[in-house]
């Protein structure tokens, strides 16, 4: 497992996430950290950094919603 290059991806999803959502590092950063996405891009890193940046929206996106709370 090579840290620097997840370490690179890592923040080549933060960026292309941040360009795609029209967010700040910080809104990117702390929906990350509230939804584990970090985590979630590391534990997924060999089958995430093969795919293309929109697939790459959208799956965190998925994620992310799945994890939310439901509407009451």
């Amino acid at each position: 497992m090579d840290v620097t290059r997840q370490g690179d991806f890592l923040i080549y999803c933060v960026e292309t996430y941040k360009n795609a959502k029209h967010l700040t590092g910080r809104q990117v950063a702390e929906l990350f950290t509230r939804y584990h996405v970090w985590d979630y891009v590391y534990s997924c890193y060999e089958a995430l950094h093969t795919t293309g940046a929109n697939y790459i929206v959208e799956d965190i996106d998925l994620y992310i919603e799945a994890r939310k709370p439901a509407m009451a």
